[in-house]
C-alpha cells in the first residue's frame, strides 16, 4: 500500500505535507521529534514546526504512528503501532515482538496481586551493550 493510501485508510486526508512526514517516518523508523522536523525540513523547508507536531499527533491519534519515551527522556515516534517492545542499544533503538513473552507477563500480572486491573499494553524496555569484538 502506498503512502497515501495508509493515511487515508485511517480515515484523515492525504496532504503532500502528511505524505511527507509519514515518508520520513518510514526511513527514520524511530526518532526523536527533533530529528523528524530536521529530515522533514531539510526536503521542504516550508513546513513549519507546529505542523509537524500536528502530523504526528494526528498520526498517533489515528494509529499511524505510536509515541513512546526513550531512556533519554526525550519523547520518540515509532512507525510500528502495534504492540512490541524496544531494544535500545548504543546507537539505536530496534522493535522486539514476542506475542509469548508479552501473554506471559499479563497472565503471570492478573494472577497476582493485580488480577482486578484489565491490562491493555505491556511495552518492555531492554537496554543492551553492542558486543563487538575488536
Amino acid at each position: 500500500m502506498d503512502i497515501a493510501a495508509k493515511i487515508r485508510a485511517k480515515g484523515i486526508k492525504a496532504t503532500p505535507q502528511r505524505r511527507l512526514v509519514y515518508k520520513v517516518m518510514e526511513e527514520l523508523c524511530h526518532a526523536p521529534v527533533d530529528a523528524i522536523i530536521e529530515k522533514v525540513q531539510s526536503q521542504s523547508p516550508g513546513i513549519t514546526v507546529s505542523t509537524i507536531y500536528r502530523i504526528l499527533d494526528s498520526f498517533c491519534e489515528v494509529g499511524l504512528l505510536t509515541r513512546f519515551s526513550h531512556p533519554s527522556g526525550k519523547p520518540y515516534f515509532d512507525i510500528t503501532p502495534s504492540n512490541h517492545h524496544h531494544i535500545y542499544t548504543d546507537s539505536e533503538v530496534l522493535d522486539y515482538m514476542d506475542e509469548e513473552l508479552t501473554e506471559f507477563i499479563k497472565k503471570r500480572l492478573q494472577g497476582g496481586r493485580f488480577e482486578n486491573l484489565d491490562i491493555e499494553e505491556i511495552s518492555i524496555q531492554i537496554f543492551a551493550k553492542n558486543n563487538l569484538k575488536k
